[in-house]
């Protein structure tokens, strides 16, 4: 598959100047949170292969779970966003493009020294997720835009050439000829580097012979690790406050201005090794799953998902979870509740404020209205959130990737043709 990336550039924030930094960044949206992609300081839409791109602050929007453990987060400024390309590569376009609007906003951070080149200083900034996931990895927004406008293209034709054509495989013939004449023009879809299938097939293969081989020693550690694991969890605090009304309100004006929306929680990693390691190790579990068996559409049964990401951040003392997904945060928490429930408790159970599990899967998400408070209380206000195809959802883009490459078929049977029109 072609090469994609992510980057996310964090630094502390000055808290002397985090409400200029709220103004500024507002100077960013056409609505609330909502990026205006050819703004002057970031033009969003100029940045070559940019999928989804957002500014938070991540701050402690948790107080009550913290002060059990007597923890206090630092806020900090994260850029983050989902690529085409490599990082190197897009981090030059970004300087040539948006250099001084960066600077104007990195500015407002403790460690910023405009003294340093800003690429130099970007990269030194840049933290790598724990997990990544993209819904179909090596679907470029250039591949994305092209598919969307091609199907346009087709429903406009359709009318015309439905009434002269004999057959459902004649009138497939006649708007393939059509959009040879008439476009739109689609680049041909790049093949996967030689290079890169080796890559991650020596992945695949070193990752499941270093699990077979940790089999027998899983099974003796076992026992203890569950003995352990029960005292922790019989122990460990749960925190069932409902988020603050004026926090509700702060994250709704922000979601629901578009098919797809985005999400942004940030918490604190239960004290200790024990949480941490168990971390870990999950999430080499779920990042294997992520690169090699999650790659066509779905995260296990979950399909509305374009990109998610977690990041271990001060020293993996605190982790971000942020996802841009389609439909409402309640369909979302909905979804993962009936359908993976599991899941999120391997992750988000090592958190300080978790709904309690037992032995690491049960329980935890299946409180639902607790979960969902849970949710709610650690999630941050996106500050500004862009998106490069507003209006498709993950549904959508994998549609128009069928039409396309029916499309580009010779020859179809009527019964093909059926199928392929139905898409329509």
């Amino acid at each position: 598959m072609p090469v994609s990336s992510t980057f996310m550039f964090v630094s502390p924030l000055d808290p002397e100047r985090r409400q200029s930094l709220s103004a500024l960044l507002a100077t960013l949206t056409c609505l609330p949170g909502f990026a205006d992609p050819d703004n002057v300081e970031i033009p969003f839409a100029r940045l070559p292969g940019l999928h989804f791109a957002r500014f938070v602050i991540l701050d402690d929007n948790a107080a009550a779970d913290n002060a059990v453990y007597d923890v206090e987060i630092p806020a900090k400024l994260a850029f983050l966003g989902d690529i085409d390309g490599t990082r190197d590569a897009f981090v030059k376009d970004l300087v040539r493009i948006a250099g001084p609007g960066l600077s104007k906003i990195f500015a407002h951070c403790l460690d910023f020294n405009a003294a340093v080149p800003l690429e130099a200083w970007l990269i030194a900034h840049n933290v790598e997720p724990a997990v990544n996931y993209s819904n179909w990895p090596g679907r470029s927004v250039q591949q994305v835009q092209e598919e969307a406008a091609l199907r346009e293209a087709l429903l406009r034709y359709l009318p015309q050439e439905q009434q002269q054509a004999a057959s459902p495989s004649d009138l497939h013939r006649r708007l393939r000829s059509r959009v040879k004449r008439d476009g739109p023009y689609t680049a041909s879809l790049p093949t996967t580097p030689l290079g890169e299938s080796l890559r991650e097939m020596l992945h695949f293969v070193a990752s499941a012979i270093l699990l077979l081989a940790l089999v027998p020693l899983l099974l003796i550690v076992a026992p203890f690790y569950l003995v352990f694991l029960r005292r922790k969890e019989n122990s460990d605090a749960s925190a069932t406050a409902r988020p603050s009304a004026q926090h509700l309100r702060t994250l709704f004006v922000r979601e629901d201005l578009d098919v797809t929306n985005q999400f942004s929680a940030f918490g604190t990693v239960k004290p200790g090794r024990f949480r941490l390691w168990t971390l870990i190790a999950v999430f080499w579990i779920v990042g294997f799953a992520t690169r090699h068996l999650y790659t066509r559409g779905r995260l296990a049964r979950v399909g509305s998902i374009h990109f998610a990401r977690w990041v271990f951040l001060d020293d993996h003392r605190r982790l971000l979870f942020g996802s841009n997904y389609d439909g409402s945060l309640e369909a979302y928490m909905d979804d993962f509740v009936n359908k993976v429930a599991f899941g999120l408790n391997l992750v988000f159970s090592n958190g300080i404020g978790y709904p309690r599990t037992r032995f690491l899967v049960l329980d935890g998400a299946k409180d639902e209205q607790t979960f969902k408070h849970y949710i709610r209380r650690h999630q941050l206000p996106t500050e500004v959130w862009y998106k490069a195809y507003p209006g498709l959802t993950t549904a959508d883009i994998a549609r128009n990737a069928r039409v396309r490459l029916g499309l580009e078929a010779e020859t179809m049977s009527n019964a093909l043709a059926r199928q392929w029109l139905a898409e329509l």
